[in-house]
């Protein structure tokens, strides 16, 4: 892409009502636009970050087993009705109601509509285990929007629904889903600690939340130092087989969000040199509630003696509006965002620092071509501006690896190439760049972790 022919709307000044790092970077680099409180416009460079984001996700829950559907926004409140969450809920609920005057609400979450899609069709044990999920938007009537998409209004969520015959198949499915977090957020370049959490609304007795430790993060969390350096499962796990040693294993320290422990309590379980007191991002959240919402919405199937029975649930969601903010928490610096490879809206910056130099538009045409024929996605700055925007442009936006072409290096016949991350630069010969910055991203992407 041309940064010519592109719509990037990158600010200089910080705008006064941006109060974290993320919030600042995403407007000033012109990711999103703030059109209500709490309601944002994605615009092209952010909504690249938001579908490769979604694509990390979709691979790793299709990886685990679960299918994915696609549900409305608009839900019926007949179904909340049956489940006694209609009014429960709170004012977090938009309720609205159709020309029929049906009362219908904007949806917060779906168990009761998966319920009702489950119960239509789903009879028997044999059937068993079945994970849905889907990726939507959402609402929720924030009393307090703030931190820009971090806490927004309106966002995009995972949420993946199990039905199991009874708890120890519930329990199985989620290790699956707690395995899968676990690769998802470290291939998003924020490994986040699973803590014990509270089931909030949603009910049931078992939760992890998943954590990514940040100064502007809106809880405060208590864990073990040993939790930073387990290991992530591989790509390979298999999710056929038995993960609760696996599992175990990532809840064997201490490591609790504040509304399900104390202070004191961390501070009797784990040893002064090992205690981690800091703020967190939730990513993402697991729950097993077992019957709550397929008891009283007849989500019911046969079982082995013939007996209908009510299965047992869990819910699992990940915020992917949360998630492109955590990112840019993780990974900035004084300069701008640094974006990880796999969800970087482009791979390559390649910046002419002379347009309107012959030699200079003829190379860097060239190297474009070549780039985008080794199936590298480049952005081309090709606008007639000075060296000097251009480099705070690049540095702001945060793409990993930019390729600088000027007079003096056509002469000698190299391009200079730097790393965002590192700011490490070197100079390749220009007939080299494009096989040597493959060489270097080929390994870091999205399908290769």
């Amino acid at each position: 892409m041309r940064l010519s022919n592109y719509f990037l709307p990158t600010l200089k000044e910080t705008p006064k009502e941006a109060e974290i790092v993320s919030h600042r970077l995403m407007l000033r680099a012109g990711m999103i636009k703030q059109q209500a409180a709490g309601s944002y416009s994605w615009l092209p460079f952010g909504y690249k970050v938001l579908r490769k984001v979604q694509t990390i996700i979709e691979q790793e829950q299709n990886r685990a087993g679960a299918l994915e559907l696609l549900m409305p926004t608009l839900q019926s409140a007949d179904l909340w009705r049956e489940s006694g969450r209609y009014d429960d809920y709170g004012k977090e609920m938009l309720r609205i109601k159709d020309r029929q005057d049906r009362d219908l609400l904007y949806g917060p979450t779906n168990e009761e509509m998966i319920c009702d899609i489950f119960r239509a069709s789903v009879k028997s044990y044999k059937d068993l285990p079945l994970n849905l999920y889907h990726i939507q938007w959402k609402f929720r009537d924030e009393i307090r929007p703030r931190f820009g998409t971090m806490r927004s209004r309106e966002f995009l969520m995972k949420d993946a629904y199990n039905f199991d015959l009874d708890k120890e198949g519930a329990v199985a499915s989620y290790n699956k889903m707690f395995v899968a977090y676990l690769r998802t957020f470290y291939r998003l370049g924020i490994p986040a600690i699973p803590m014990r959490a509270a089931t909030g609304p949603i009910g049931g007795d078992l939760s992890h939340e998943f954590i990514v430790l940040a100064d502007t993060g809106e809880s405060e969390v208590f864990c073990h130092s040993d939790m930073l350096d387990k290991e992530i499962p591989s790509i390979d796990v298999d999710y056929d087989s038995d993960l609760s040693d696996i599992v175990a294993d990532w809840t064997s320290h201490f490591a609790a969000t504040e509304d399900v422990t104390s202070k004191e309590e961390f501070e009797k379980n784990v040893p002064s040199d090992k205690r981690i007191l800091a703020r967190g991002i939730e990513v993402g959240q697991l729950f097993y509630f077992g019957d709550k919402y397929s008891k009283p919405m007849g989500a019911n199937v046969t079982n082995a003696q013939g007996k209908e029975i009510a299965v047992h649930m869990g819910s699992h969601g990940i915020g992917l509006t949360r998630i492109v903010p955590a990112i840019i928490e993780a990974h900035h610096d004084e300069n701008g965002i640094v974006w990880p490879v796999p969800v970087a809206p482009f791979e390559v910056i390649l910046i002419n620092l002379r347009k309107g130099d012959d030699a200079c538009d003829a190379t860097c045409d060239d190297l474009y071509r070549q780039l985008k024929a080794s199936n590298i996605d480049v952005l081309y700055d090709d606008r007639d501006v000075g060296a000097g925007a251009k480099f705070a442009n690049a540095d702001l936006i945060g793409i990993p690896y930019q390729i600088v072409i000027g007079p003096r290096g056509i002469k000698s016949g190299e391009a200079e190439l730097k790393n965002r991350k590192t700011s490490e630069r070197e100079n390749i010969k220009i007939s080299e760049i494009v096989l040597h910055t493959k060489n270097l991203i080929e390994p870091q992407r999205l399908d290769k972790v």
